[in-house]
C-alpha cells in the first residue's frame, strides 16, 4: 500500500493508479484512504436509488448513472468515488474510458460510520469547489435524504426528506422517488 511518509506528502493520481484492485481507495487532497465494502442495508438503499434514477433518466434520454467503484478525476489530489452519480447529456465529454473526467452533475452519498465525515465534510466541500450541480447525503439510520444545490462555491440546502416523502429534485426535472419504498428492507 502506499502511504505518506514523514512530511506527510501529497499522493497524486499517479500513485492512485498504483493502488491494489482488491481493495477501494479514494485521493482526498493527496491523501489515500480506504474506504471498506458498505454493509448490507447501505447496498439495498443504493440500488433501490440507483433503480429509480436509472428508469427515469433512460426513458427520459437525459444523461447517464454511475455507481460505485467508479472513480472521479477531480484533479491530480481528488479522486472519489461516489456511491451514485450522475452525468447529465450535454455534459457526457466527462465520460472517460477509464474514469469520469471532472465533476458529475449529480452526487449522491450513503452515510456509513467508515465514511460520514469524509461525505459531510471533506468531500462535499469538494464537491462543490469542483462545481458538482446537486449533492444528496442519504442517512440510513434517520431514513433521511438532504438534497443541496450549489450556489456559487458551496452547498445550501434545498430541502430534508423522510422516509414518508416523495423526493423531489431541483436538477432532474419531474424525478420523483418515493422514501419509503427505498429504504424499506
Amino acid at each position: 500500500m502506499i502511504t505518506p511518509v514523514g512530511n506527510k506528502k501529497k499522493l497524486t493520481y499517479d500513485d492512485y493508479l498504483k493502488t491494489p484492485d482488491d481493495k477501494r481507495y479514494e485521493l482526498i487532497e493527496g491523501e489515500l484512504i480506504m474506504v471498506p465494502s458498505p454493509i448490507i442495508y447501505h447496498q439495498w438503499i443504493s440500488k433501490n436509488i440507483e433503480y429509480e434514477l436509472e428508469k427515469y433518466v433512460r426513458e427520459k434520454k437525459i444523461g447517464k448513472i454511475f455507481d460505485a467503484p467508479c472513480d472521479v478525476h477531480l484533479d491530480n489530489e481528488n479522486v472519489l468515488q461516489p456511491d451514485i452519480l450522475y452525468i447529465s447529456k450535454e455534459r457526457q465529454s466527462i465520460i472517460g474510458k477509464k474514469n469520469v473526467q471532472g465533476a458529475p452533475d449529480l452526487v449522491i452519498e450513503i452515510l456509513s460510520e467508515a465514511t460520514a465525515y469524509n461525505d459531510l465534510i471533506k468531500k462535499k466541500k469538494l464537491y462543490a469547489k469542483f462545481g458538482v450541480r446537486e449533492y444528496w447525503i442519504v442517512d440510513p439510520g434517520e431514513k433521511s435524504v438532504e438534497i443541496f444545490s450549489l450556489a456559487g462555491k458551496e452547498f445550501k440546502i434545498y430541502r430534508s426528506y423522510t422516509m414518508n416523502d416523495n423526493l423531489e429534485s431541483p436538477l432532474i426535472e419531474g424525478l420523483k422517488i418515493e422514501l419509503s419504498a427505498v429504504f424499506s428492507y
